[in-house]
């Protein structure tokens, strides 16, 4: 997301096999590890929702997935909710074995396709939730990755960033984004670098440092009761999910808050990646050990990005 912020030296001013709803959340991940699971993905109730809460309306929502040959598929739209929420609503029934869907909060760029997360390059597929600051230090940092970057967006530029990395490190995914996300905490303004990168078979999350929150369940089939679909809640009722395949099946879930009751949900630590592979072994390591050198807080932030970071 771009966000203005103020100089510290200025005044602080359909269900089907799988279904998921998505509202007020800002990053959901699944791996369904080397088999693909049927999805089903809308906006639960947005029009009601959404005329009670018109000042924290989503901006935009989108779900990222790969066909059976791996081509990478983003589903996305801006959303001017008291327009039209018929995109909100509208079921979106895939088929894949890992998912990453966003809904965002604009914090200050236009409501537009290009700026509406999740953003595919180099055949992988990535959302943020978080502001980085000074876009033009960041782009000069680029270079001719510039190229793909097709929006107005600093997430876009941060996975710009990564993918550069990537290449810089034989294609290691992991590397890569531990190199760019420390160059971003080292260089620039940060308020969270939060983020899911999927590919065809592979998950990674990042939670950096601990301004938002991101939640990982390792769930056996069937869930506790081990005969029993997948079928979340979020406490605030912001992110829903079922998924019927998971009653036979493990899976790993990555959301921004608890999504039912279950005590295995387990908060990611700051600076905590996660690596999810086909088989769905999880791999986790603590890749930045130091808070970012040039730290945001809300109170730096314009009220425009003020109220799109408390939506997570």
């Amino acid at each position: 997301m771009v966000a203005k912020y103020a100089s510290p030296a200025q005044p602080r001013t359909v269900a089907g096999p799988c279904s998921a709803a998505l509202l007020m959340c800002r990053l959901f991940g699944l791996s369904a590890g080397a088999q693909p699971v049927h999805a089903t993905f809308w906006l639960l109730d947005a029009r009601d929702s959404l005329a009670r809460q018109s000042r924290r309306e989503p901006d935009g929502t989108g779900l990222g997935y790969f066909d059976a040959d791996g081509s990478p598929r983003v589903d996305k739209e801006p959303i001017a909710a008291w327009r039209d929420a018929a995109f909100a609503t509208e079921a979106k029934e895939v088929e894949s074995s890992t998912f990453v869907g966003h809904v965002r909060f604009a914090s200050g760029t236009p409501l537009t396709v290009e700026n509406t997360h999740p953003f595919e390059q180099q055949g992988r597929l990535f959302a943020h939730n978080g502001v980085i600051g000074d876009s033009a230090r960041l782009e000069q940092e680029l270079g001719a990755e510039r190229e793909l970057v097709g929006g107005e967006t600093d997430s876009e530029r941060f996975f710009a960033l990564i993918t550069r990395e990537i290449d810089a490190h034989g294609g290691d995914i992991g590397a890569g984004i531990v190199a760019a996300s420390s160059w971003v905490a080292a260089h620039l303004p940060v308020l969270s670098l939060n983020l899911v990168l999927v590919t065809a078979t592979d998950l990674w999350a990042l939670r950096y440092p601990d301004a938002h929150e991101l939640h990982v369940l390792e769930r056996p089939a069937g869930g506790r009761s081990g005969a029993s679909a997948l079928q979340h809640a979020s406490a605030a009722g912001t992110l829903r999910a079922r998924c019927g395949d998971l009653a036979a099946r493990p899976a790993v879930v990555i959301a921004s808050e608890p999504m039912d009751e279950d005590a295995s949900w387990r908060l990611l630590g700051s600076g905590e990646l996660i690596h999810v592979d086909r088989t769905l072994a999880l791999t986790s390591a603590t890749v930045l050990t130091q808070p970012p050198a040039h730290p945001l807080t809300l109170a730096q932030l314009d009220p425009g990005a003020v109220a799109s970071q408390r939506g997570s």
